[in-house]
């Protein structure tokens, strides 16, 4: 990868780049729209693993961490690493991400392994590593290239969620927030 400083948006970053956590947690799989200040549309199709020992179906809990980690997580990272000047990694370095807080969720929905969804993210504010972002979560028409479908997308058109006839409303998400945290946060003298 690039470093993230000269990168002007994540379409076409390997989300392993941006989301430093195992990849068995990982719940993005491409980024296809971003304006770095507005907003992000990222995908994730279920795997076996998400699913286990829940009838096949990719849980609640696990669309609102899939949307944080294409949103919150991966559009901070982006702006705190242009800011600093410094690679994911070197970021990784001083600072781990955190959820501080989840708003309402409503669910219209499921998700089950092997269907495609989308997460649209909408930035309603970002200060001090800190990030609160609306959304939607969207299943995807079977066999839709998404990138080529969103190479022209608009930020007006984000707003309103106008992304076209196909998709199924899944989830609805308000005031997703996370902050990334000083690492010494997290050490304890014994």
């Amino acid at each position: 990868m690039a470093d993230s400083f000269n990168m002007n948006d994540l379409v076409g970053v390997e989300p392993g780049d941006m989301l430093l956590h195992g990849p068995t947690k990982r719940l993005v799989d491409a980024f296809h729209w971003h304006e770095p200040h507005t907003g992000i549309i990222a995908s994730y199709t279920p795997k076996p693993r998400d699913v286990h020992d829940h009838f096949g179906v990719f849980r609640g809990v696990d669309q609102i961490e899939a949307f944080a980690q294409a949103t919150i997580v991966s559009c901070g990272t982006f702006l705190e690493c242009k800011k600093l000047n410094c690679t994911p990694l070197e970021l990784k370095e001083r600072f781990v991400p955190a959820f501080i807080s989840v708003g309402a969720v409503n669910f219209h929905n499921y998700v089950a392994e092997g269907e495609t969804f989308i997460s649209i993210g909408n930035i309603k504010f970002y200060k001090f590593r800190q990030m609160v972002s609306d959304g939607r979560i969207y299943k995807v028409p079977k066999g839709l290239d998404l990138t080529k479908y969103f190479s022209d997308f608009k930020a007006s058109r984000l707003e309103n969620y106008q992304i076209g006839d196909g998709f199924s409303l899944v989830a609805e998400l308000f005031d997703i927030t996370g902050r990334a945290l000083k690492k010494d946060t997290f050490t304890t003298s014994t």
